[in-house]
């Protein structure tokens, strides 16, 4: 049986002018398939660095905190120490937190952060406990918690009668920072702080929409002539009722919609 193969124009048209904004120009697969490859190359060798820097991380000298350090959570006090529950590594979040504000009104960048990774499962499997920790009395953070269906791994490190963890035992920075534990026996060491941009090796949303045509959407990004304007920073991180990003204008950050609950948001919001 002889199979016919149809032949296809080499004529690729670009995107209809009237279909939007820019778009790539049109090739033909194989055109497509060698741009791809030759990006690749930039790709692996950024990965490569990316591992020769976590090498040096883990050369990092590492230096003593206050193991009895108090915190308070849903069981009331407890210590730094105990954050390990005997494991020989901890890792810690500082959630940044609106004293007395609402709920819609909380860090919508630290919800960003912590969203995809509240389950520590993949953590603990590799002997490294998880905590989150907020300067807000633990009552204030409980609704919090609770609303947004988080696990019971809060803490509060608020200056009060039963909590004396000063900042610079969770690692000295500004909150919205990944703070990096090693226990060896009963003393806690710490090994590393991560804060600003470096907290987007937990927002697995960004990674994604770094690899779309579009990106991030903001105006600091690099993007070809004709692309759509970009917005300011986080754009997309609050959102109104319909889901959809707001530039700010308001609404709850973008996950508490699904939540049950959530209602219209009736206090201004924080800028980031």
């Amino acid at each position: 049986m002889t199979t016919t193969h149809e032949h296809h124009s080499e004529h690729h048209p670009e995107p209809d002018d009237d279909a939007g904004p820019a778009a790539p120009p049109v090739v033909d697969r194989a055109t497509w398939q060698a741009a791809r490859d030759e990006l690749l190359v930039r790709e692996k060798t950024h990965t490569r660095e990316g591992d020769a820097i976590a090498a040096a991380r883990r050369r990092l000298p590492m230096t003593e905190v206050d193991a009895g350090a108090v915190v308070v959570g849903p069981d009331g006090p407890t210590t730094l120490l105990d954050l390990f529950a005997g494991r020989e590594e901890l890792v810690v979040y500082k959630h940044m937190w609106h004293l007395g504000e609402p709920i819609e009104n909380q860090c919508e960048g630290c919800t960003l952060t912590y969203w995809a990774v509240q389950d520590p499962a993949y953590l603990t499997a590799r002997g490294v406990s998880f905590a989150v920790v907020a300067k807000a009395p633990y009552a204030e953070l409980a609704p919090f918690v609770e609303f947004m269906g988080y696990p019971r791994h809060w803490y509060s490190v608020l200056d009060h009668a039963e909590s004396h963890a000063a900042d610079d035992v969770l690692g000295g920075d500004d909150f919205g920072t990944w703070v990096c534990f090693l226990r060896r026996g009963d003393r806690v060491y710490l090994t590393n702080s991560v804060t600003g941009r470096g907290s987007e090796a937990t927002m697995p949303a960004l990674a994604l929409l770094d690899m779309t045509a579009r990106g991030r959407m903001e105006a600091w990004q690099d993007s070809p002539a004709g692309w759509p304007e970009g917005k300011g920073p986080g754009w997309f991180w609050r959102t109104h009722e319909d889901g959809v990003g707001n530039s700010w204008t308001g609404g709850r950050p973008a996950i508490q919609w699904s939540r049950p609950g959530a209602t219209p948001v009736t206090t201004p919001a924080h800028h980031h």
